[in-house]
């Protein structure tokens, strides 16, 4: 199902205001939002909120608003770890819509509640952790007399992040601890007639014996190999009535698990492809068309971006992501809830560029030819470059010629300092500026060139650009246009340049670094199989091959 059959779908629906009012208002707000604002969230979620107002049509299921409320009611007694110590929270609409669907809906023959399976897939910093930790302590103390919570996961330690999180919480409830008993890996409750507790497993499958579980905290199930712990304990909860399994992960590099199989499996319950009510997902991904560097992608990943995490963290982490390919798996993985696998394979060889060099001024030509211009500035960390892509149309060939600036005092101190000041002994680094780059010397460059060369445009970064761009401008330049970084944008520069290098169609003038920055691109895709070029290790440099790409996008995308 698309997310325009999602959309088309959508308005077949009328939303039960009064009947949501009635439970809580944030869910109304909630449901209001997905359904107007689809763009704001991915085809998954907007199907939850569907299935949703389906269950409230159901003649066969009651949606028990005391349920719903006495635990909304709870969980914002509890008190939960946070920077500020321990704190109380008011829990979002998105978590009072996750909630009620988990707790609220109930058969009315049997008296059963509806669901019994549950997955949270969400990116890192939702707050599923502490989220579910609530379910735990509610079962304990508002379940069966013998309830018996489990917190799993692939290892003792991660199984233990959720588990103190529960003890701390208990701690801040009752703090002379009258009611309960806290061991490292096990909590009683000592309240009369109730033998409940809550456990965090430290054990393989295989040496768990005489389960009875009535709750399981299934934590990080994207990083399982197996299933065997989940089974095991799933399978312990036949004499439950209302058994809870609740499996919270995020992403991983894991393309083959017993997770995405499942995952698969939940999105066609979703979809209408399969019947069973007793599954509750809410998915927090992108859409397939999603750009992952627009921060409307960000905020339709992360529903709390603003509230458990703030934008500049996702703009700080997504910088880092374009640094090295294990950064950006770390970011579409944790961040955007995106299945990865790295791959760091080389673009495109050293010696294909170093074939395709010959040495070029721009004092040999012999009019002046149209040219892209493009830039990829940096503060003082490291060089900066600027690319001169003209056409030659006798030879039907692109011939770039790049141009690298650095700092005095980063060439000095910079780890590759040896490397650096051999180029610029031979020319191919110009130093520009003491400590920071001098913008005004790079733009005097290229003013300097264009009496050799038409200036089509001059194509930059708008996100690091600034400075410069007021100085090319008082200087009386028109043509500078931002060029954006997405993947998009990126996709058919990048194609045209790898076949154009082989069939010999690119030179490049005789500067080692082209060859340098070109052969520490690796490729990444998105889920559209858009391109974006990205370093393969952090400490790369890849500037000079941004800045051809771009002149060859500019020229794709020029009109005349």
């Amino acid at each position: 199902m698309t997310k325009n059959e999602v959309i088309e779908k959508i308005k077949l629906y009328e939303i039960p205001t009064e009947q949501l009012d009635n439970i809580d208002n944030r869910i109304t707000q909630y449901v209001i939002d997905n359904l107007t604002n689809y763009d704001g969230h991915n085809k998954y979620e907007i199907l939850a909120v569907l299935r949703f107002l389906d269950f409230l049509q159901r003649e066969d299921l009651v949606l028990k608003k005391n349920e719903v409320k006495k635990f909304f009611t709870f969980y914002e007694t509890l008190k939960f770890p946070s920077n500020k110590g321990m704190q109380s929270f008011k829990l979002t609409p998105n978590q009072c819509f996750i909630f009620a669907n988990i707790l609220g809906f109930y058969y009315k023959e049997s008296g059963y509640r509806v669901c019994r399976d549950a997955l949270l897939f969400c990116p890192r910093k939702w707050s599923k952790t502490t989220s579910v930790a609530s379910l735990a302590i509610f079962d304990c103390l508002f379940g069966d007399a013998d309830a018996q919570a489990y917190v799993a996961s692939n290892s003792f330690a991660q199984s233990k992040i959720c588990f103190d999180i529960i003890r701390n919480s208990l701690k801040a409830l009752d703090p002379k601890l009258s009611h309960f008993r806290l061991n490292r890996e096990i909590i009683y409750n000592l309240m009369a007639n109730r033998t409940s507790f809550i456990r965090c497993l430290s054990t393989s499958a295989d040496r768990l014996d005489g389960l009875n579980a009535s709750v399981i905290i299934n934590d990080e199930f994207a990083q399982a190999d197996s299933a065997d712990l989940k089974n095991v304990l799933t399978s312990s909860m036949g004499v439950r009535k209302n058994p809870l399994t609740v499996t919270i992960t995020t992403a991983s590099s894991k393309l083959e698990s017993p997770f995405v199989a499942m995952l698969e499996n939940y999105k066609k319950i979703l979809e209408g492809e399969i019947d069973n009510d007793r599954v509750f997902s809410i998915i927090f991904q992108p859409d397939e068309e999603d750009d992952i560097s627009d921060i409307k992608t960000w905020h339709k990943v992360q529903p709390h971006l603003g509230i458990t995490v703030n934008e500049e963290f996702y703009r700080t982490e997504y910088q880092k992501a374009l640094m090295s390919a294990d950064d950006m798996m770390e970011f579409k993985t944790k961040l955007l809830n995106v299945f990865t696998k790295n791959t760091t394979e080389i673009w495109i060889n050293k010696n294909i560029i170093e074939k395709n060099t010959e040495h070029f001024n721009f004092s040999m030509l012999k009019s002046r030819p149209q040219c892209m211009v493009s830039v990829d500035l940096s503060v003082k960390d490291d060089f900066s470059c600027v690319c001169y892509a003209l056409y030659d149309s006798i030879n039907k060939r692109f011939v770039f010629k790049n141009q690298y600036y650095i700092p005095k005092l980063t060439a000095e101190n910079h780890p590759n300092r040896a490397m650096y000041q051999e180029l610029i002994r031979n020319g191919y680094l110009i130093v520009c500026g003491s400590e920071v780059i001098d913008y005004k010397q790079i733009a005097s460059d290229i003013i300097s060139n264009s009496k050799y060369l038409n200036i089509l445009q001059i194509g930059y970064d708008a996100y690091k650009s600034k400075e410069f761009i007021n100085i090319i401008k008082a200087a009386g330049i028109r043509c500078a246009t931002p060029y954006s970084q997405t993947y998009s944008n990126f996709t058919s520069p990048v194609e045209s340049f790898e076949l154009a290098v082989y069939e010999g169609r690119l030179k490049f003038d005789d500067n080692p670094l082209n060859a340098y920055c070109i052969s520490n691109v690796m490729i990444d895709e998105d889920k559209m199989q858009n391109k974006k070029p990205i370093k393969r290790n952090r400490n790369d440099k890849i500037d000079g091959a941004i800045c051809i790409l771009m002149c060859l996008g500019m020229f794709q995308n020029y009109k005349r």
